[in-house]
């Protein structure tokens, strides 16, 4: 029998010639991969609002000034209307799944209060939606060549600009992402 290997606490990258404009460029972290499929949250695609819009949607009230400019991300095209924030392990909030011993993903309002109060997570990155894939569909996919994968990097996730993010991920495996034109093949 096969042992099948998960992708939980890795980058997903999108391969040059991934043309699904929801993928195009994009990295993805993976919160959850396992036999049933695959959850994860794009990285490095903005929406085009600031954290302060969704305090505003939600009746928060904020006095973390630097918290309101923070960018909400389109974490896939699943759930767009419903929020995600993936951040530094720690503290628990109601709706808190544990990633990583470093990384959390929560889904409850409390922790959007934490961060308009300046009392949340040390680092976090807000989304919109998710991205999703069924029972052996990302495998699928990655043996057709639409992803790389790479171990999870913190500075790719919270210290590096927003449009490096894809090049960055790629670069912790030693590859020039924008030299790959052919498909890149799976031994």
């Amino acid at each position: 029998m096969i042992k099948a290997t998960y992708l939980n606490n890795q980058f997903i990258i999108a391969m040059p010639n991934l043309a699904d404009p929801n993928f195009f460029h994009t990295v993805t972290y993976l919160c959850q991969h396992n036999q049933e499929g695959a959850l994860g949250i794009v990285i490095n695609r903005p929406a085009q609002m600031k954290l302060g819009e969704i305090f505003k949607q939600m009746n928060i009230s904020a006095t973390e000034i630097s918290a309101a400019e923070a960018p909400v991300f389109a974490g896939g095209p699943v759930q767009q209307e419903r929020g995600f924030v993936l951040h530094t392990a720690g503290s628990r909030w109601d709706a808190t799944m544990l990633v990583s011993d470093t990384l959390s993903l929560t889904t409850s309002r409390d922790v959007i209060e934490a961060i308009a109060a300046g009392q949340g997570p040390k680092q976090y990155l807000v989304a919109l939606g998710y991205a999703g894939w069924g029972e052996g569909q990302l495998e699928q996919e990655i043996l057709s060549n639409a992803w790389l994968n790479t171990p999870y990097g913190p500075q790719v996730l919270f210290d590096t600009p927003v449009n490096q993010r894809w090049q960055a991920a790629a670069g912790q495996l030693g590859i020039d992402i924008n030299q790959l034109t052919a498909p890149a093949g799976h031994g």
